[in-house]
């Protein structure tokens, strides 16, 4: 299994003009969205192009329900008797530790739900790179309405202006905790977040960044003074902690120099002041413009793919005052995105292999009628992975996940000796057993799934279809051949075997014998395709 790209060819930012096709629907899909279902690729490929990007950037949906009460709080020495079963707990502040403990297990289910869920944009897939990007860890923030405000401040803004978004961000209870920022104050100026802000949120380690120790230990002055206040869920600003003297930056920032200020406004003026130095540098745009191609396209950015891809859009990020939803619809909309060399080349992440598993092959969930079962069903998807060694909510440190940024093996990192097997295992057992939560049971209908394919009667056809869906990279015409003779025709020659088969199922789904034959088949068939390495692509 392999995600490197193989060939050379001409990258460009201009916009796709070539065959708007199911392949290239699917593609854009798979890749903005968790998993293409079958419905979603027939909607947008007769949108078009031009079209699907307006719907995969419209942000103007209302923001989901929030999480609600499905625990029992019994074990708690405060337990949060004012929120009776099916309300939502993120408005109601709780000191209790195992409160906030079965809270945060409670987020981390709703949140499984809200990708399994997820609308036509590309919203959800964004509150993911967001999170990796400025990445928390659940279990050191602590405090459940934190973590939710965190969480909801990433999905409302994930298609909004970076530069208001890092300000939210920096000003944010969870990432105050996170990374100190309620400790920093003028006697102990804490450099943690100093640090972070510009080598992993906004400057970044690229060739051209530049920023000194200095840099970090004037930033850190300038961030003094900010707290949290856990009764009102909210953070704000301690003028009698603030570092009121002047910082001087080094020549990468133009030797800016931020005057001291005093008062109940100090800190905001210095802050926005270092966010207008930080923002006039042009390693901002480059940064975060390779962070959003390597997300959605490779991790591979030669110097060809530097110049002739990441300048512009950076670019286009700078002239648009840092909107996000312009260099997406550039790069998104790109020849260069829709290259085939560009398709099937990442391996896919433990949330886009499993997450988009669950859609595209149209598993059913527990309404909210039945929320207590619907929980329990979403934590074992989010048990799930973590065990695939992506857990959301929780990644390794506040660099995110490496299989984004860590060189040499970047997607690679997602497979190893302890992750593949599982990745089979799961999915094997969601094509034949199925998961069983309270009595109900999610498990692939192999069978009702297959009706709705073009010619499910046709077993060329038939895998072909299961093969151009599936998989991220397509197998030979032998391979497939090889499995039609071994499975849909159980060892016969004639095609006319597996048609006859299906029909009679169709007619007569009473005649017990056959029907076996047919939805044994059909599981073993999806089974098999699953396990390949070419399922692990994208």
């Amino acid at each position: 299994m392999t995600s490197e790209r193989l060939f050379q060819w001409t990258p460009s930012l201009d916009f796709f003009t070539g065959d708007w096709n199911e392949a290239a629907t699917r593609h854009l899909l798979k890749r903005t969205q968790f998993g293409a279902t079958r419905v979603s690729i027939k909607q947008f490929q007769a949108l078009g192009l031009s079209a699907s990007l307006n719907v995969l950037l419209d942000d103007s949906a209302s923001m989901p329900e929030p999480p609600v009460k499905e625990y029992n709080p019994s074990s708690a020495t405060t337990p949060d008797t004012l929120i009776l079963a099916g309300q939502t707990w993120v408005n109601d502040p709780n000191n209790d530790g195992t409160i906030h403990s079965l809270r945060r297990t409670s987020f981390k289910r709703w949140w499984a739900g809200q990708m399994i869920n997820q609308g036509a944009s590309i919203r959800e897939k964004m509150t993911l790179f967001w999170h990796n990007h400025f990445s928390t860890e659940m279990n050191d923030v602590g405090n459940s309405q934190y973590i939710y405000k965190h969480h909801n401040l990433l999905r409302t803004h994930a298609l909004g202006n970076f530069r208001n978004l890092v300000k939210l961000v920096t000003l944010d209870q969870a990432m105050l905790v996170y990374l100190n920022g309620q400790n920093n104050n003028k006697t102990a100026p804490d450099e943690n977040y100093a640090r972070e802000i510009q080598e992993l949120f906004v400057i970044g380690k690229g060739p051209g960044a530049a920023f000194t120790e200095a840099d970090v230990k004037a930033a850190a002055r300038v961030l003094t003074g900010w707290r949290n206040n856990s009764t009102t869920l909210t953070s704000y600003f301690d003028a009698n902690r603030h570092d009121t003297g002047n910082k001087q930056f080094s020549a990468f920032y133009g030797n800016r120099l931020i005057a001291g200020k005093t008062g109940a406004t100090g800190g905001e003026q210095e802050l926005n002041e270092m966010l207008d130095m930080l923002f006039a540098n042009n390693e901002v745009a480059l940064f975060i413009c390779r962070r959003l191609y390597t997300w959605f396209i490779h991790y591979n950015i030669t110097p060809e793919i530097e110049s002739a891809i990441i300048v512009p859009m950076a670019d286009i990020f700078r002239k648009n005052n840092y909107e996000i939803k312009p260099v997406l619809r550039a790069l998104l909309g790109s020849t260069h995105f829709f290259d085939l060399q560009n398709r099937g080349c990442q391996i896919k992440s433990p949330v886009d292999m499993l997450i988009g598993f669950f859609r595209e092959m149209e598993v059913r969930f527990p309404g909210a009628d039945q929320y207590p079962i619907q929980y329990g069903l979403w934590n074992q998807v989010m048990n799930y992975l973590s065990n695939l060694q992506q857990n959301p909510g929780d990644p390794p440190d506040v660099s995110g996940w490496k299989a984004y940024y860590q060189e040499p093996g970047f997607y690679k990192y997602w497979i190893n000796t302890d992750t593949l097997p599982k990745r089979i295992q799961y999915l094997d057992t969601l094509v034949t057993t199925g998961y069983t939560f309270s009595g109900f049971k999610i498990v692939v209908d192999g069978a009702a799934w297959v009706k709705l394919c073009k010619a499910p009667g046709d077993p060329n056809q038939l895998i072909d279809d299961l093969c151009e869906y599936l998989l991220g990279v397509n197998i030979s015409s032998s391979h497939k051949a090889q499995l039609k003779r071994d499975i849909l025709l159980a060892g016969q020659a004639e095609d006319y075997y597996w048609t006859t088969a299906w029909d009679t199922y169709v007619a007569a789904p009473s005649q017990a014998a056959n029907t076996k034959h047919v939805t044994t088949a059909i599981t073993t068939l999806i089974k098999y395709l699953v396990d390949l390495p070419e399922y692990q692509l994208c």
